[in-house]
């Protein structure tokens, strides 16, 4: 189940990059300026400050082992998806030692990573003003793993498996027609689903007739 991401002391904080700095003065005032300007987001606290209702959940938990001269010795690796339903979400990944360190280092990393999408109505079948889908189709691609993502009409649900579907809720989408092809990595799926995402923001809008071919 999705969790409230704990937000920091904006007060306490001390930005050290140009985009932080912006920030906390207040002279930038969402994840859309911070996206156009360009720059990378080097600290997570700058998205605590843009968005400060976010939640994350868990896309999985995994173990590895090593023997060192010390014994065997446990890793773990956590991967997390954050967003505030409203068009903003992250993917990131965690390692440590210990599970608590790796889970806030997942959602650390997630920040680093967020994306804005456009979302509307895209589906002939709807032509409402509401949005409540992604605009047009898209397609994101990681090793062999392919998710295609089309509109759908409203009150459908989320048509997509665990992971795919994990991430569209996050970033607020209610209503999609998905498929997906290829490996099932976990991680590979909520990437490729990232990417098609990220990919609305260069496609144009087609046109309702094309869209219903």
């Amino acid at each position: 189940m999705p969790e409230k991401v704990r937000s920091i002391d904006k007060e306490a904080w001390t930005p050290k990059t140009y985009l932080g700095k912006k920030a906390k003065a207040g002279e930038i005032t969402s994840l859309e300026e911070v996206i156009d300007s360009g720059r990378p987001i080097l600290e997570p606290e700058i998205v605590d400050v843009l968005i400060p209702e976010l939640e994350s959940e868990t896309l999985e938990i995994k173990t590895t082992q090593r023997v060192t001269d010390s014994g065997k010795r446990t890793k773990f690796r956590v991967v997390t998806v954050i967003g505030d339903h409203k068009g903003h979400v992250g993917l990131g990944v965690g390692k440590s030692d210990e599970l608590k360190p790796a889970m806030d280092y997942a959602i650390r990393d997630a920040k680093k990573h967020m994306i804005a999408i456009g979302m509307g109505c895209g589906s002939w079948e709807c032509k409402c003003q509401i949005k409540h889908s992604v605009t047009s189709r898209s397609e994101g691609k990681m090793g062999s793993t392919i998710v295609r993502l089309k509109p759908a009409p409203r009150g459908l649900g989320l048509a997509a498996n665990d992971v795919v579907k994990k991430v569209l809720g996050m970033a607020g989408v209610k209503d999609i027609w998905s498929s997906a092809q290829g490996g099932k990595n976990v991680y590979n799926m909520a990437v490729a689903t990232m990417k098609a995402l990220d990919r609305l923001n260069t496609l144009r809008p087609r046109a309702v007739e094309e869209r219903g071919a």
